[in-house]
């Protein structure tokens, strides 16, 4: 099976420091791979240069086999990467159903307008709606973002990179803030999307259960270079690995 997403000898130095070192990463079509490593291991770095927020130094990432190297992030967006970051982005004023509504528009190619009554919108009221059930919002869908809980915004924001229709969800640690309560909730979300097999899904999390639970395979970075491709527990038996982390595995401060 042909990868959906690559990169070729990817590397990003700022001034004198390589942060990004040469990976040759790949992952398959409805994969479920999860990027981990230690403090300053390049991994917040290499979604950057996935999504488009930086341009590499050197290399090329590839989707489908089509270099998008040199595209911006929203043109990514629209070919099907979608990203989420460790700080929530949502639209605090507007209702959580609004903030879907306002994505699967974009997809549309249908522009915002909020001085329309929410009647003009019912073509794209029901994908919305659906959208809050995958993410389990449904409730909350009248509610203003701004009161949601932390977790519940990070579900907010799943949900509406799913509304822009992408292929392909980078989630960078959706745990990042959470309570030891939330934590479950948003995990049950990332199974659902999961079990549906319709998405790729790439995650940086530092929660080791988590990732053992969920990853169909683990890439390991350390010192920017890619240390180790595998299985969950071909990782976790890996005593390379292992001697690289010195213990910083559970450092919930790692980037």
């Amino acid at each position: 099976m042909n990868p959906i997403l690559e990169t070729k000898d990817l590397t990003i130095a700022f001034g004198g420091h390589v942060a990004v070192d040469r990976v040759n990463f790949t992952v398959e079509p409805n994969h479920f791979k999860s990027i981990i490593g230690p403090n300053g291991a390049g991994k917040t770095t290499f979604f950057n240069l996935l999504s488009g927020q930086l341009k590499p130094t050197k290399g090329q990432v590839f989707l489908k086999g089509q270099d998008i190297t040199k595209l911006s992030p929203m043109i990514r967006t629209r070919k099907g990467i979608g990203r989420s970051f460790q700080i929530t982005n949502v639209f605090p004023n507007l209702t959580v159903l609004e903030n879907v509504r306002i994505a699967v528009q974009s997809q549309q190619g249908v522009r915002y307008n909020m001085f329309s009554h929410f009647l003009h919108f019912k073509q794209f009221e029901k994908k919305s709606l659906e959208l809050l059930s995958t993410v389990l919002l449904e409730k909350k869908a009248y509610s203003l973002a701004k009161n949601l809980a932390h977790g519940e915004k990070r579900k907010l924001e799943i949900a509406m990179l799913l509304a822009l229709d992408t292929e392909i969800l980078l989630l960078d640690e959706p745990t990042a803030g959470m309570s030891i309560e939330e934590v479950p909730a948003i995990l049950e979300v990332i199974k659902l999307i999961k079990d549906k097999g319709e998405r790729t899904i790439i995650l940086i999390e530092h929660k080791m259960d988590m990732i053992l639970d969920l990853s169909d395979s683990v890439t390991v970075l350390f010192n920017g270079r890619l240390l180790a491709d595998g299985t969950p527990e071909e990782i976790m038996k890996n005593e390379t690995v292992q001697s690289a982390y010195l213990g910083g595995l559970y450092d919930d401060n790692a980037s």
